[in-house]
């Protein structure tokens, strides 16, 4: 069975716990306006089988073992290629990998297959409602909804991550409805604010893509800690 990837980043130490190989798919359904990946939003030609993946993997193995690491299926979005990535996770557990799945929700389904197999899901939040979602994404919020509905009934450890943009995820009211929902996820363990950047906007003018907010200017990292005090006050 072959998969699409588009790149693997090795000794990474953001995307879980310890040191981490993050293996990156390409393909997206999403159009996120602060996407900063969006040479992964088509889907590339498949270039890689299970058992090659698995190889590449395992050859940082004792580096996880040392540092209570392992591997995080990012992307684009790991789970459109949901056949490919359970037979690769089936792999790395008989190997006892530690599997992180940083996804945003939107798949293809056979949830419940892959949750039983992943360790740890960093889910991206995109919006708290139906309209802000369409607007952030290009798409209606239902596939996400269901995915948070397997999850919950999975029990897995969940980190969520919200990026920071000015004038449209750092308002007061915002925050507030983001306090709200992310009180329907259960397990979370972890919640952070990542502010947004300017790093991928030269992928952009390459790909010849139209970048959304090419003038909005990036989230200063003091005033987006200061909101995650703030929003952490409203889970109490």
């Amino acid at each position: 069975m072959m998969g699409s990837i588009d790149s693997i980043e090795t000794f990474g130490l953001v995307d879980g716990p310890g040191i981490r190989t993050v293996v990156f798919f390409s393909g997206c359904r999403l159009r996120c306006l602060f996407c900063h990946n969006p040479e992964m939003f088509q889907r590339k030609e498949n270039n890689m089988d299970v058992d090659t993946l698995v190889k590449k993997i395992l050859r940082s193995k004792p580096y996880f073992n040392r540092n209570h690491g392992g591997v995080t299926f990012s992307g684009g979005e790991p789970l459109l290629q949901v056949n490919f990535l359970l037979e690769v996770c089936k792999k790395l557990k008989a190997e006892n990998i530690h599997i992180a799945l940083d996804t945003a929700g939107v798949g293809i389904g056979k949830y419940d297959e892959i949750l039983s197999l992943v360790d740890l899901v960093i889910l991206d939040i995109k919006h708290t409602n139906s309209l802000g979602y369409k607007k952030m994404t290009g798409q209606k919020m239902d596939e996400v909804e269901k995915f948070i509905e397997h999850l919950n009934k999975s029990g897995k450890d969940v980190w969520l991550r919200q990026v920071i943009v000015p004038g449209i995820t750092d308002q007061e009211e915002y925050l507030d409805s983001l306090a709200s929902y992310v009180k329907k996820i259960k397990n979370v363990k972890k919640i952070e604010f990542l502010p947004f950047h300017h790093l991928g906007f030269e992928k952009y003018e390459k790909l010849g893509l139209k970048n959304p907010l090419k003038d909005t200017p990036e989230m200063d990292k003091n005033i987006c800690d200061d909101l995650y005090k703030k929003f952490s006050e409203k889970l109490t």
